[in-house]
């Protein structure tokens, strides 16, 4: 029973990782409706700003929160001169350059910090508690904790508050929420801000785990992208479950089926997206989209 505790806590906490990434891919597609590729090099480039704020002695804190605000910042900037040049034309287009803004971001990042790995401090203490005969540590709890709260206050801007109703509005029929007098421009900016944000909290949950790199979050990403097909674009709630369940199974299946083992558990969420596209195509907790014809 204790292996099990143990497997499920340290599933959740992984799938927490992923869940950031998710919720940020989700946030971009609710505000412009493209799929944003680019979200693992931003959080990568997050990471690093906290890392070389961090450098100079200033509290991790502190320097995970300056590196939120430039995250915002880069973020807005990026919708503003880069992808805005594309959101209106073919959606194809526009996630193709997010593929190459995520190359892009880590060639930098690169060039800048090289490929060495970085000692990049815990957010939460190293110290570790007993539950039922397995040993949990508080790095693992508290990022389940710190998802937990994203979730939710995700779910409220988009059901909740105006900001997040104009986001939607924005992302389904930009010329109509134009004419009702939203300022479109600077909401995309916003959404791509927000979504940059939560790439700076991924980034700062990950780094500690597997140590800061330029491709630290190229894994993590892969796994987010299965969580937002999995969960449904139309759902923060629905990712972030999506994600818990495929770093538990993940868990429990290397452990428990031989067949599969630690080599193979990779192919666990990619046997879950053909199960849940085979049954429901928009995704567990996603919303099937009505075409007026």
């Amino acid at each position: 029973m204790g292996t099990f505790i143990q497997l499920v806590v340290d599933g959740l906490s992984t799938g927490s990782i992923y869940a950031a990434l998710a919720l940020a891919i989700v946030l971009v597609n609710q505000a412009t409706g493209l799929i944003n590729f680019a979200q693992g090099g931003m959080a990568v480039l997050s990471a690093y700003l906290a890392w070389v704020v961090w450098q100079y002695g200033v509290p991790l804190v502190l320097a995970i929160l300056v590196a939120i605000v430039l995250s915002f910042i880069i973020g807005a900037i990026v919708e503003r001169f880069v992808m805005r040049r594309f959101e209106r034309g073919d959606p194809d287009t526009a996630v193709v350059v997010t593929i190459g803004l995520l190359t892009l971001i880590t060639g930098v990042a690169a060039w800048l910090w090289t490929y060495n790995n970085r000692l990049f401090p815990s957010l939460f203490p190293l110290e570790t508690i007993t539950f039922g005969g397995a040993v949990l540590s508080m790095r693992s709890l508290g990022t389940i904790l710190v998802i937990v709260v994203i979730m939710g206050l995700l779910q409220l801007l988009f059901i909740g508050t105006k900001l997040g109703l104009a986001l939607r509005a924005v992302a389904i029929n930009p010329e109509s929420a134009a004419y009702s007098g939203l300022p479109v421009g600077r909401l995309l900016m916003v959404g791509w801000g927000l979504a940059a944000v939560l790439g700076a909290v991924a980034g700062a949950l990950v780094a500690p785990q597997l140590s800061l790199t330029p491709v630290m979050m190229d894994g993590p990403l892969v796994y987010a992208l299965a969580a937002v097909i999995l969960g449904g674009l139309s759902s923060p709630v629905g990712v972030v479950v999506a994600a818990w369940l495929i770093g538990v199974l993940e868990n429990l299946a290397a452990v428990y089926i031989p067949l599969i083992g630690h080599d193979l558990k990779i192919a666990v969420p990619f046997l879950l997206i053909f199960v849940v596209l085979i049954i429901r195509p928009q995704g567990l907790f996603g919303r099937k989209e009505v075409v007026r014809v």
